[in-house]
């Protein structure tokens, strides 16, 4: 683990400390969560962008699932 230095604003360190004594951890475990929960949401949203990208470029034909109407038949009646 490496040690680093950051600049925030005093009041987003206030709340950070108030939450982290809530959540019974330390300043430094909150700001390591919060960062690795923001690299997994970034990564989400480019793939998403990736996605809605993709479909906007090869739109979906309208007929183009019908050949799995069949699969979706359960067989219960």
């Amino acid at each position: 683990m490496r040690t680093i230095q950051m600049t925030l604003d005093d009041n987003l360190v206030k709340a950070v400390d108030r939450v982290s004594k809530e959540l019974h951890t330390s300043r430094s475990a909150f700001t390591r969560k919060a960062l690795q929960d923001a690299l997994v949401r970034y990564k989400l949203e480019q793939q998403e962008r990736k996605h809605r990208l993709g479909y906007e470029q090869n739109p979906v034909e309208t007929d183009e699932f019908s050949i799995w109407e069949t699969e979706q038949v359960w067989g219960d009646k």
